[in-house]
């Protein structure tokens, strides 16, 4: 048990000069109180030597840590002689004069904190060797202060506060609470601090100091007994040499008598003198000390072992000089692992933490293909920006000066590839993503040995996102070709475009709707229902019309095949013929006035600069509805082309020649030898990282070699009842 508290003094040494702080939390008593609380002359009397700065407003301004080592007696009155102090900042200085270690004490703290009563977090340790006291650890921190003096920071307090919290709040901290017994220990400062962290009050410790000073008839014993603010610990009460003492210089061993005899001599604390004074105080404090960290010791050595795990895999992030092969084999091995893990994302084989989160490498590429690309080729019309009018206009530029007596071809073709031209577009963007999508894998690909060589990781990605590009335009190029071949020859031949089939349906929709038409055309038309030029003729010339819609019903002459082909023009036309046979009738009344006065002068209306269709005669419907069907028919094909043919082209002269060419596009770009130097360059950052984690590293190691001396830790069980 007795070599618990140097094996943590060792710990301490070993992680005191480390600027990032301890890596682990080390057990420890910690000093707290106000200012004036009596503090110093606490520390004072357990060492048993004046060796602590006094003044006015804040003295203690760097946390000390002060570590008590047990000396032999050698059994002469030489012993006080041996008594010596030593720093961790001048190891191999002894101070025999303890007046001269408060000197050194005030320099290294105005050497970080200047003259302006500012504090700092930067410890000094300090050890002290003496035949008197016990092994023991103990951390001084600031007095607790409410108001800013002369020129110390306006937040001192804040700052003193946070200083302090930083130490208590660990777990493994025992909290010393230093209360004047002149104070009310309800608002004692130090006490309300430690109940923020400690609020059942298991690892506190209270000290209650100038019992002396109390006034005459009162005394502290509800204190000392617990029953004003309950610790599990307890309290201990103590005497401190006064003002007066110190001024006149009075020993700390005859304070120490003083002190005794006082305990036993008041009536109030006379049968608890055994539990008061400095020395029960030490020998306390050294043993919930030392059980103390017997508790810690297991999970202080599984944090350290966990440590040393994490900073090895850290330092093998980072890299180690000392184990890298030749530059050229180096450089080598970290192209090869670049393009091993751009092939793998892929493929989909890397071995990526995010693979049960989200979709990355190949699948995103899928992704691309079947839900972006195809699902909006799917949901283009196949006629989509035409109108009647539209493709009415394109079948009469088509026939020129001559009526068609079937669909032009000219005008199929004319339409389906201002249709096809629309699927270009996205085909490109498809590409464009894809290649968006190669660039992110490439930035995502960061093999362990590449973090070190932010020149090299610079060159592999540009060299890379070059090879992208490389590919990307004769991907385009290719998928350009594929819908310029659809646009070449329009391939009314393809076994998919059954042009009878489509006509059949047709056909067969416009004889249905004919034949319901016809039924409410044998009855009396209604007066003013002159719509249609065939009906209007009916009512002129009743024996021709009957005739003329006669004859379609019987399918044999007057329109035959060309009537139902084109929805009743031979009626049309057999219309127009009896009103050509009653032509006649305008040359007959040649003694009108107009005629007897002689020819009247003739003029044509001027030719539109622009000509467009404004109506659709009925006869014509049935070519827009057939068109319409062929459009729809061809358009589908050829949308399943691109479907297929775009990812095919994408998969083979991008993505695949990416793959197949990624490791020879890099050796050939960056394995000169000139360049070695240059790529393999590390980062100041990364060496400054790569030094802390080796020194990190080591002082674990230290520290685990330091708990493994460790062999028997056992105490009674009862030695928690101090």
């Amino acid at each position: 048990m007795d070599s618990l508290i140097p094996v943590i003094n060792k710990l301490q040494d070993a992680f005191a000069l480390v600027e990032s702080g301890s890596p682990i939390d080390l057990p420890q008593i910690v000093v707290i109180g106000s200012q004036s609380s009596g503090k110093s002359s606490v520390l004072e009397n357990i060492v048993g030597k004046d060796f602590l700065p006094r003044g006015s407003g804040i003295v203690t301004r760097r946390p000390l840590v002060l570590q008590l080592i047990n000396l032999p007696k050698r059994g002469d009155s030489k012993d006080d002689e041996k008594d010596f102090g030593e720093f961790l900042h001048k190891p191999k200085e002894k101070f025999y004069d303890f007046a001269e270690i408060r000197a050194e004490i005030e320099r290294e703290t105005d050497r970080l904190t200047g003259k302006n009563k500012g504090i700092s977090h930067m410890a000094i340790n300090l050890k002290v060797y003496s035949t008197r006291v016990l092994n023991l650890t103990l951390v001084d921190l600031p007095g607790i202060t409410k108001v800013p003096i002369g020129d110390q920071p306006k937040d001192i307090e804040a700052q003193i506060r946070n200083m302090i919290f930083s130490y208590i709040e660990k777990s493994t901290t025992i909290i010393l609470a230093v209360t004047a017994a002149n104070t009310d220990l309800t608002n004692s400062d130090a006490l309300q601090l430690a109940r923020e962290v400690d609020p059942e009050g298991r690892r506190t410790i209270g000290v209650i100091t100038k019992l002396d000073l109390m006034d005459k008839g009162t005394d502290a014993l509800d204190m000392l007994m617990g029953r004003v603010v309950p610790l599990r610990l307890g309290y201990i009460g103590v005497v401190n040499r006064s003002q007066a003492d110190i001024n006149t210089k009075r020993s700390i061993e005859s304070a120490l008598e003083a002190e005794r005899d006082f305990f036993a001599s008041h009536p109030s604390y006379r049968n608890v003198a055994s539990r008061c004074g400095t020395q029960f105080l030490a020998g306390s404090l050294s043993k919930i000390l030392m059980n103390h960290i017997r508790d810690c010791i297991p999970e202080m050595k599984h944090k350290i072992s966990g440590m040393i795990i994490k900073k090895n895999e850290e330092l093998a992030t980072l890299g180690d000089p000392r184990y890298d092969t030749s530059p050229g084999a180096l450089l080598l091995n970290i192209i090869n692992q670049f393009s091993s893990g751009f092939i793998e994302m892929i493929e989909g084989k890397a071995n990526d933490e995010k693979a049960v989160e989200e979709l990355y490498g190949g699948a995103r590429i899928h992704y691309i293909f079947g839900e972006i690309f195809n699902r909006y080729i799917q949901s283009l019309g196949s006629l989509d920006g035409l109108t009647p009018f539209d493709i009415r206009t394109a079948v009469s530029n088509a026939t020129g000066p001559k009526a068609s007596l079937f669909v032009p071809e000219q005008a199929f073709e004319l339409l389906a590839r201002r249709q096809i031209a629309r699927l270009r577009e996205p085909a490109i963007q498809c590409v464009d993503l894809v290649y968006d999508e190669l660039e992110r894998i490439v930035n995502s690909v960061r093999p362990s040995d590449l973090k070190r060589f932010v020149v090299l990781k610079e060159e592999i990605v540009e060299a890379a996102t070059n090879l992208l590009k490389t590919a990307r335009e004769p991907t385009k190029e290719m998928i350009n070709n594929i819908c310029n071949m659809e646009l070449a020859f329009i391939n009314t031949s393809h076994p998919d475009f059954q042009i009878d089939k489509i006509t059949s349906v047709i056909m067969q929709k416009r004889v249905q709707t004919q034949q319901a038409q016809q039924a409410p055309q044998n009855q009396v038309p209604a007066p003013n229902s002159y719509s249609n030029p065939a009906v209007k003729s009916s009512t002129m010339r009743p024996a021709a019309t009957t005739q003329a819609q006669t004859a379609p019903a019987q399918g044999q002459d007057a329109g035959g095949f060309l009537g139902m082909f084109f929805g009743g023009q031979g009626a049309n036309n057999s219309a127009a013929a009896t009103r050509g046979g009653g032509g006649y009738d305008g040359y007959k009344n040649t003694s009108s006035p107009a005629s007897r006065s002689g020819p009247q002068p003739v003029k044509l209306q001027q030719v539109p600069t622009t000509l467009s269709v404004s109506s659709i005669p009925a006869q014509k419907e049935f070519e827009i509805e057939l068109l319409e069907g062929l459009l729809t028919a061809y358009f589908d094909i050829v949308r399943k082309n691109i479907q297929d043919g775009v990812p095919k082209a994408t998969m083979y002269l991008m993505v695949n020649r990416c793959k197949s060419d990624m490791q020879n596009e890099l050796v050939q770009r960056l394995y000169r030898e000139s360049d070695f130097d240059r790529l393999l360059s590390e980062s100041s950052d990364l060496v400054s990282r790569r030094r802390e984690c080796k020194e990190t590293l080591d002082l674990l190691g230290k520290a685990q070699t330091i708990l493994n001396e460790i062999r028997d830790y056992s105490v009674p069980t009862n030695s928690r009842r101090y």
